[in-house]
Order: C-alpha cells, then sequence, then structure tokens
C-alpha cells in the first residue's frame, strides 16, 4: 500500500507542476494563433463549458471537498492499481482549484476552432480527461486490478 501512496503523490505532484508551469508560460504572455488551434489567455469561472459559474467563490471550496473525497475513498479502497490513475486525476485537480485562489479563475489556454468551435482548455483539462478513462478501464476489466494489488 506504501508504493500505492506514493505513486498516488508522485502522480500528483507531477502533472501538478507540470501544468503550473504551463500556465505560467500563458500568464507571462505567450499566444499563439493559427487556422485551428488558438493558443491564448482564458479564465474559466465555472467548470467544463463554464459550467456552475454561478457558484462564484463557493465552487473552489466544493472542488477541494470531492477532491478530498476521492482521495479518501481511494485510500480506503486499498487498490493499489487505482493510486497512479488518481494521482493524475487530484494532481489536475488542485491545479485548477489552485488557479481559482490565485487568478480570476480557472486558467484556460488551448482553443480548438477547426471544422467546429470547441471549449478552451487546459492541460490538466485533458489529464483528467485520461485518468478518468483509465480508471473507467479498470473498473471495465476487473482481473486488472484486484484489492491491495
Amino acid at each position: 500500500m506504501t508504493r500505492g501512496v506514493l505513486a498516488l503523490f508522485l502522480a500528483l505532484a507531477g502533472i501538478f507542476i507540470i501544468d503550473q508551469n504551463i500556465k505560467a508560460l500563458f500568464l507571462g504572455g505567450y499566444r499563439f494563433y493559427s487556422d485551428c488551434i488558438d493558443l491564448t489567455l482564458v479564465y474559466n469561472k465555472g467548470v467544463a463549458f463554464s459550467m456552475f459559474a454561478f457558484l462564484e467563490s463557493w465552487l473552489k471550496w466544493l472542488q477541494l471537498l470531492l477532491i478530498a473525497g476521492v482521495v479518501i475513498y481511494v485510500l480506503r479502497l486499498k487498490k493499489t492499481c487505482y493510486m497512479f490513475p488518481v494521482g493524475i486525476l487530484v494532481g489536475a485537480g488542485l491545479s485548477n482549484v489552485y488557479d481559482r485562489f490565485v487568478h480570476p479563475g480557472v486558467v484556460d489556454y488551448v482553443y480548438w476552432h477547426c471544422g467546429f468551435d470547441f471549449a478552451v482548455f487546459n492541460f490538466a483539462d485533458v489529464m483528467i480527461d485520461v485518468a478518468v478513462l483509465w480508471l473507467l478501464l479498470l473498473n471495465l476489466k476487473a482481473h486488472w486490478c484486484k484489492t491491495g494489488s
């Protein structure tokens, strides 16, 4: 179990550090525009597609509570194979919540507009998607993840 907690912490710290460093580039003024993708600073006051923006400052506290619940649940579950993807999920989530405390909203910067307009997103958002997909696969293939493994 100790190895699992270490994996969770390393994934969390790594994703958080990578995401905050990428965001620092855009906060420092970096911009790029092309026919399909714009890399430009946008503050998202809600969650995906700006949902729940009406919660304003309550949103960051609700997200912290949800993240804490996920960590407690996974630690009690004692399935080591969940630790790394949950570390990715929590690191990305904490990075976005951290933005809410120090900026006017979550720092987003990737705007896809090739063929259709898509929501502006960031590295942490992609890592959340990867982690959720990884956890879904672990649950669909239960033999990949046994208690204590």
